[in-house]
């Protein structure tokens, strides 16, 4: 019974787990501080064969309003002032009557990228608030030889 338990625990803290895995997009190395008053970019994440993509929701934001930047090598690091302008009123006696949209706070993603990922490689596009950006993966290292001698 507590194998069941167990397996039923490990299938519920599957969340946390996967946090720990390749993809997060939260820091774990206590630099809470340094991402305060920042709000989480909403991700998509796709692993081809020869790539990763990541797709993150940007409304109203243009591409001169992100940085896309890799630290240490191995962190994705996706940041947006959030300066999205609202239309203006250019007549007179014109007023909004509701303001639900919104505007975006300053946005952060940290993504762990895998080992194989090619840093030097990436790509970013911004298209109909939507930021896309491909980083190609290095190819896999060729498999060592093995040579038989012959013993004489």
């Amino acid at each position: 019974m507590s194998a069941v338990a167990d397996t039923i625990t490990h299938w519920f803290s599957f969340p946390e787990n996967i946090e720990k895995l390749m993809f997060s997009s939260r820091t774990h190395d206590g630099g809470e501080n340094e991402n305060r008053g920042f709000s989480s970019i909403p991700a998509d994440i796709l692993d081809t064969p020869k790539e990763i993509i990541f797709y993150l929701d940007v409304p109203g934001l243009s591409k001169s309003d992100i940085q896309v930047s890799v630290e240490d090598e191995s962190t994705l690091v996706i940041k947006s002032g959030g300066k999205r302008k609202r239309e203006e009123v250019e007549e007179e006696g014109c007023k909004y009557i509701r303001l639900e949209r919104k505007a975006p706070q300053k946005l952060m993603g940290k993504f762990r990228l895998p080992e194989n990922a090619n840093v030097s490689a990436i790509t970013a596009r911004c298209e109909n608030g939507v930021l896309t950006v491909v980083v190609e993966k290095l190819p896999p290292p060729p498999k060592p030889k093995t040579v038989e001698v012959a013993i004489s």
